[in-house]
């Protein structure tokens, strides 16, 4: 599977169908057994990418609508969000456990292994070249988010955001993980009036879903979620989601800036 999505302005989604939202926003299939999946999305230009090897090495596929050296001009950031694995940049080795990530620099070539693995591949424009990184969840402190009374107590997980250990050229990303009895997350939510985003949500049961809140504050519109589905959120759009069973979800960042504080809060009361 590979998918180049347009973009879908703000007006055009007020009345947009549920079938047209799901197409323009949502990312269903792009976890295949022994396959890369890919979604380039005309907002920010962002990629993203599911790799399952299953057994065989796999490398990101030349992907038409970047043009032949597409790649090539593109950092990344990865999530395992499934068994060990091991992710190879330019000839070096990297082993990620489930929820470990990584960082490869502008031009590295990479490769995918690992049977259980189950890796998400985010790439952005990148304007030079920085060295690859591993991140190791279990060595990333959380900031601690939210509380039981608002059922949206949660960790989050800063791997590449700008001000941190591993520098990117415009690529922010990291994990959130939903404590138990929380189902909410990014509420109340914000806009990146700078930036897109990107939700993968995974670690979600299979009979469970999200509730995926998005569009403008005064014109919100939802998508309900499965496991190992991704949202895309665009400059004008909030994104927020309550869940009917816990989850984690891998957030991506690329535009302007990598300042993680360039964000615009929405009140509660000004939602419609």
């Amino acid at each position: 599977m590979n998918i180049d999505r347009p973009a879908m302005d703000a007006q055009r989604a007020r009345g947009a169908t549920t079938q047209e939202l799901r197409d323009a926003f949502l990312v269903e299939g792009l976890f295949r057994a022994g396959e890369v999946s890919t979604v380039h999305t005309a907002e920010d230009r962002m990629l993203i990418a599911g790799v399952v090897p299953s057994g065989s090495a796999l490398e990101l596929p030349e992907i038409e609508a970047l043009g032949p050296d597409g790649l090539e001009r593109r950092e990344f950031g990865v999530v395992n969000v499934g068994g060990p694995g091991v992710v190879v940049v330019d000839g070096e080795r990297y082993e990620l456990a489930s929820r470990d990530g990584l960082y490869a620099g502008r031009g590295s070539s990479l490769s995918f292994e690992g049977d259980e693995a189950r890796f998400y591949v985010v790439g952005t424009l990148a304007h030079t070249q920085l060295p690859a990184a591993r991140i190791a969840f279990d060595e990333t402190e959380p900031v601690e988010l939210g509380d039981e009374a608002g059922a949206g107590r949660r960790r989050l997980y800063r791997y590449i955001w700008g001000g941190g250990t591993v520098e990117s050229c415009q690529l922010q990303l990291g994990v959130t993980v939903l404590e138990p009895g929380a189902v909410w997350n990014t509420f109340p939510p914000h806009l990146h009036e700078r930036r897109t985003e990107i939700y993968l949500y995974f670690e979600l049961p299979d009979a469970a879903r999200v509730v995926h809140l998005m569009g403008e504050p005064e014109h919100t519109r939802h998508v309900i979620v499965a496991n190992e589905q991704a949202v895309i959120a665009p400059r004008w759009s909030i994104h927020s989601g309550a869940g009917t069973a816990r989850y984690s979800f891998v957030w991506a960042m690329a535009g302007d800036n990598r300042d993680y504080g360039d964000l615009a809060p929405v009140p509660v009361e000004g939602l419609r």
